[in-house]
């Protein structure tokens, strides 16, 4: 039914002016839709991630959204050279090494947007 259907996340936030702030400046996303005030729509790839004002912001204590890439180290490096501050966790399998969970040739960072969602980039599957 839905299997050839785009799906699209939905990050609620407190302050839009802020989350635009983040999601456009911080993590360079195109900003490509939206109504102003109550959401604002972002390329990221071929997708888009949808941010919008709700009292709920923050409560989800998972991982919102993931981005895929190759050179996980870049990316973290770039993020935390725009003020990002990485999430450390004690999780199974995985050793911590600077601000990047590793196992084997898995790697991947998490980070929280001002609203408090938990955010990640991991390196792809196919690029082991």
């Amino acid at each position: 039914m839905l299997r050839d259907t785009n799906v699209q996340p939905m990050l609620p936030v407190k302050d839009l002016s802020e989350a635009e702030r983040f999601y456009g400046e911080t993590l360079g996303l195109e900003r490509v839709g939206g109504e102003p005030g109550v959401v604002s729509v972002y390329r990221s790839g071929k997708s888009t991630l949808c941010v919008y004002r709700s009292e709920y912001a923050g409560t989800n204590k998972g991982t919102a959204a993931l981005w895929e890439e190759e050179d996980v180290e870049r990316v973290v490096a770039d993020l935390k050279g725009k003020g990002v501050r990485f999430e450390h966790y004690d999780l199974p399998g995985l050793t911590l090494e600077g601000d990047i969970h590793r196992a084997g040739d898995f790697r991947v960072a998490w980070w929280k947007d001002p609203a408090g969602n938990i955010l990640s980039v991991q390196n792809r599957p196919d690029h082991r």
